[in-house]
C-alpha cells in the first residue's frame, strides 16, 4: 500500500500557510519528501488570491488591513477565498504516481473521495458536482471574484450548495492541491472585502453567496470544530483512495525552505499584489 505523511500544522498565518504547502512542493519533487497531506487553520482571518486574480481589481485591499484580515496570493489558480473558521487541506503527490489519474478532473475526482469520506464520519453525506451541474444551470452565467460563488467540477457539495472549494497547480512533475473545508461561513464579511461597484451588486452576491454556500455546522446544527473535523478527515482520507497515512512532520529543510518564502516572497507586497 503506498504510504503518505499526513502533517498537522495547526494554525499559521496567511504567508505562513503559503510557504509550506510550497515547500512541501519542492521537496516532494526533489524526492526528499514522500506524498503529503497536510491540515492546518489560519489566525488571523486571510483572503488568497488566485494566482492569476487582480489584486487591486478584485479586492478591497484598504478594507482587508482595516479589518486586520491578511492578503496572500495562493500558487494556485481560481478566485478569492475568505479564510477563516475552515479547515484547510492540501496534499502533495508527483503527477506520475500510479495511482493518481492521468487528467486535471479525474484527478480532483479521485482526491474528492477522501475528503467525501471524511464528511460521511461526521455524518454528512456530501456529493461531487458534476460537469453539468457546477452551476446548477446549463449555460454558465458571469462569475464574480469571489471562489465559494459556484462549484466546479467534482467539488463537494451539500444539497446542491457548495461545501469545499479546491484548487490545483502541477509544478516539477508535482500535483499541489489545497482546499477549504469550511466550518462556517459569513458572506457579508467575503463580500464587504471585495471591489463591487455598489451596494446592490454587494446585496446581490451576498445573496448568491448564501444560496449556493453551506458550512458543516449549518449541515450539522450545531458548531463544529477544527479539531473535530482535523480527526475524521485525517482518519478516513488515507482508506477512501487506497493509502496508508502516516503521521509525521515537516523536515528541518522543509522549515527552513518556508521560512525563507515567508521573508521573500508570501509576507511581499511585490508577491501578492503583483496583478
Amino acid at each position: 500500500m503506498t504510504k503518505w505523511r499526513l502533517v498537522n500544522s495547526g494554525v499559521g498565518t496567511a504567508a505562513q500557510n503559503m510557504a509550506v504547502d510550497e515547500a512541501i512542493l519542492k521537496a516532494h519533487a526533489a524526492g526528499e519528501v514522500p506524498p503529503t497531506l497536510r491540515f492546518y487553520g489560519w489566525h488571523p482571518a486571510a483572503v488568497s488570491l488566485g494566482y492569476f486574480q487582480s489584486a487591486d481589481a478584485e479586492i478591497d485591499i484598504a478594507a482587508c488591513r482595516a479589518n486586520g484580515i491578511d492578503l496572500v496570493r495562493r500558487l494556485t489558480g481560481g478566485r478569492a477565498v475568505l479564510h477563516d473558521m475552515e479547515l484547510t487541506y492540501s496534499l502533495v503527490i508527483s503527477e506520475n504516481d500510479p495511482l493518481i489519474p492521468p487528467t486535471i478532473t479525474a484527478s480532483y475526482r479521485y482526491f474528492s473521495q477522501g475528503l467525501i469520506a471524511g464528511l460521511q464520519k461526521m455524518g454528512v453525506k456530501a456529493q461531487m458536482s458534476m460537469p453539468r451541474e457546477a452551476y446548477s444551470q446549463s449555460k454558465r452565467r458571469h462569475a464574480s471574484a469571489a471562489c465559494f460563488d459556484a462549484s466546479s467540477h467534482y467539488e463537494i457539495t451539500f444539497a446542491g450548495r457548495k461545501l469545499i472549494g479546491s484548487a490545483q497547480v502541477r509544478k516539477d512533475g508535482v500535483i499541489m492541491q489545497h482546499g477549504s473545508i469550511l466550518l462556517t461561513f459569513e458572506p457579508a464579511i467575503l463580500v464587504s472585502l471585495l471591489n463591487l461597484p455598489s451596494a446592490e451588486k454587494r446585496n446581490s452576491l451576498q445573496k448568491v453567496l448564501a444560496d449556493r454556500v453551506i458550512s458543516v455546522s449549518e449541515i450539522m446544527g450545531r458548531d463544529v470544530d477544527w479539531e473535530e473535523t482535523y480527526l475524521a478527515m485525517s482518519s478516513s482520507f488515507g482508506p477512501a483512495l487506497g493509502i496508508d497515512v502516516i503521521s509525521g512532520e515537516l523536515t528541518s529543510s522543509e522549515v527552513a525552505a518556508a521560512n525563507e518564502l515567508i521573508a521573500t516572497k508570501y509576507s511581499q507586497d511585490s508577491w501578492n499584489l503583483m496583478r
